[in-house]
């Protein structure tokens, strides 16, 4: 079973984070977070990964190579340009070696999903559809497009964000194409496969279906959704085999690299990097990157430090994002 991976996105609502590093590469709960995705579509019967990938392309073929590290072969769908959703699943359609006939998982590179992709496939399977979606029931659906759907699960129609919408059912962000649908895409051009490819699929009567969930689900498009992923993972509220047991136990993540004194406290629900952490300094609910140096004294809570940042003595941080490398807070100061 093959998968594409949509990872070319920039994360602008994830800025300054994502200023050097692409969105599905930033550290969830001690590694990136692809590495979960990874792991998660393996347990669920993926054996190849086709990557489509345009910003900070580079980051990818260096963590990720042939896949043979991760059990799984992974191969590379480069644009250029970014394409948007359907252009990319276009293009990457050329390094895919399924059937016209065979299913083709889609997954997009910032959804952390505990659904059953194997069950979504049969249902896919079993309805004869063309494209099967994820949907997922929110208590609230109005900052979100909703998609009704009739008795036994047939997709009518995507509502844009409405003040009242008619179901709380909405993408999930998770696709299940039957190959020949794809090769249908307009090739080399910007795509929207949700605001144009399903849209024009309906009109010409296609069958799309849904395969409804209330599983753990999560969009990390966001610094305090980034931050609630990371603390899930390290709760055990999602599962993922690219987690360290011995982060699992501590309910914490503090890598091996880490200079942290002795006098230093960090709570659990932590990820701390590869840094340097002075005496006397609390960090609680936080996620901290790679290189940072955090002075003596300094209170840090619900924040996010960019790799490479530097925070001074004495600093208290509440509810904080700071970029990587060459961001200083100055000693003393509140943020």
């Amino acid at each position: 079973m093959e998968a594409i991976f949509l990872v070319g996105g920039k994360g602008t609502r994830l800025h300054p984070l994502t200023l050097d590093r692409a969105k599905p590469m930033l550290k969830v709960a001690g590694v990136p977070f692809i590495a979960h995705q990874i792991g998660y579509a393996i347990a669920h019967g993926i054996t190849r990964i086709v990557v489509a990938t345009s910003y900070k392309t580079e980051q990818f073929l260096h963590y990720l190579g042939d896949g043979s590290a991760f059990g799984i072969e992974i191969v590379y769908a480069i644009e250029e340009e970014p394409l948007g959703t359907g252009g990319a699943i276009s293009n990457a359609s050329a390094y895919l070696t399924s059937g016209e006939s065979e299913p083709v998982a889609i997954l997009n590179g910032d959804i952390l999903s505990a659904h059953d992709i194997g069950a979504q496939i049969h249902v896919h399977k079993e309805r004869g559809a063309d494209v099967t979606l994820h949907l997922i029931e929110v208590d609230d659906a109005r900052p979100y497009g909703s998609v009704p759907t009739d008795s036994e699960g047939c997709i009518l129609e995507f509502i844009e964000k409405s003040d009242a919408p008619p179901t709380n059912f909405i993408n999930a962000g998770s696709y299940i194409f039957t190959r020949s649908v794809i090769d249908e895409i307009p090739k080399g051009k910007v795509v929207s496969v949700e605001r144009e490819t399903f849209p024009e699929l309906l009109s010409e009567g296609r069958k799309l279906w849904s395969f409804k969930s209330r599983d753990y689900w999560i969009d990390i498009g966001t610094p305090k959704a980034l931050l609630k992923a990371s603390q899930d993972l390290l709760y055990g509220v999602f599962h993922s085999p690219a987690l360290s047991p011995v982060a699992l136990t501590a309910k914490k993540f503090v890598d091996e690299q880490a200079d942290i004194d002795p006098s230093a406290q960090i709570g659990i629900g932590c990820a701390v990097g590869a840094c340097t952490v002075g005496a006397d300094v609390i960090i609680e609910a936080s996620l901290v990157g790679d290189g940072v140096v955090i002075g003596a004294g300094a209170n840090i809570r619900a924040s996010i430090i960019g790799d490479g940042a530097t925070v001074e003595a004495g600093a208290v941080l509440r509810e904080s994002v700071l970029g990587g490398s060459g961001m200083q807070i100055a000693p003393q100061s509140l943020e």
